[in-house]
């Protein structure tokens, strides 16, 4: 599909409308940081089911599909709330064997991605992965001489997500974005992906992009839509925005695993039809702690 240089602002809702049930979509950020948390409230409120969701390491947002009953695989070469613990519902949810995780590396996923930019079916390396048990628990990747030089080497299958949904600091309407800090591999996901969503803390002229330090991480054509979605990250960090809310993780992780998930769901989730809702709930909250 084109991404030529013309607006691309839209909405939430019509964001969303790109996913359906069974996607596999890349979610771009790290762990606890930046995190497009409004739309996974979004997919959750569409009750989406059966969705395979990538990134190099997942947190929160996997937590919260995993407790609503949208996850159906997790491809990630790491998986929890960092120093807060583990995720307790998505561990129980691997446990039962309602989620399937695929072993990946932070190697696997970038050499991955760049196989499917190439579009090559697998990417070569030496020597890595060897005298581990990786080739017991992902039988996709192979050990096989180069065919050219004879060179005994191993090979990693390409990986691509249909959707991909990054959260950012700023972006412009014809999808420059400035991702500010660590983008992990959110260039190599917007391009590797059919279809790419920014979700941007605010909608800014090309020329701020352009003065901000490190100028644009995305670029036009690597987007297909952008939304604006001022505290999209939430309870996520955005640097320079806002920090990790750790209240409001820590009060989750004692709802979930005192059996309060779905309260938690009811509250700040289908209680919020709108990113503005969820703010408002959030603002309460914090006024009102118990």
């Amino acid at each position: 599909m084109p991404r030529s240089a013309v607006n691309k602002r839209t909405d939430l809702t019509q964001a969303l409308g790109q996913i359906r049930s069974g996607d596999t979509i890349g979610i771009g950020g790290m762990t606890l940081y930046r995190k497009p948390m409004a739309f996974v409230r979004g997919l959750v409120r569409r009750e989406l089911r059966d969705l395979t969701v990538m990134g190099m390491c997942s947190g929160f947002e996997a937590e919260l599909l995993a407790a609503a009953g949208s996850l159906g695989t997790l491809r990630t070469c790491y998986f929890g709330l960092e120093f807060l613990g583990l995720a307790p519902l998505l561990r129980k949810a691997v446990e039962q064997g309602r989620v399937k995780v695929v072993e990946e590396t932070e190697y696997t996923i970038a050499v991955g991605l760049q196989a499917a930019l190439m579009r090559v079916p697998y990417l070569p390396s030496r020597d890595c992965e060897v005298g581990t048990d990786f080739f017991r628990i992902r039988p996709d990747l192979r050990r096989a001489p180069c065919p050219v030089t004879g060179e005994e080497l191993t090979w990693f299958p390409a990986l691509a997500p249909r959707v991909a949904i990054i959260h950012a600091p700023m972006a412009d309407e014809q999808g420059h974005t400035w991702l500010g800090g660590q983008h992990c591999v959110d260039a190599q996901l917007a391009m590797a992906a059919d279809y790419t969503i920014v979700t941007a803390e605010k909608i800014v002229s090309t020329a701020e992009i352009k003065a901000a330090q490190g100028g644009a991480g995305l670029v036009s054509f690597m987007v297909d839509a952008v939304v604006e979605s001022p505290g999209g990250a939430h309870p996520t960090s955005c640097y320079p925005d806002y920090p990790l809310d750790v209240v409001h993780l820590t009060n989750y992780l004692r709802q979930a695993r005192g059996g309060g998930a779905a309260q938690y769901l009811s509250q700040y989730v289908h209680g919020s039809a709108s990113q503005g809702d969820y703010l408002k709930t959030i603002l309460e909250a914090s006024r009102d702690p118990a």
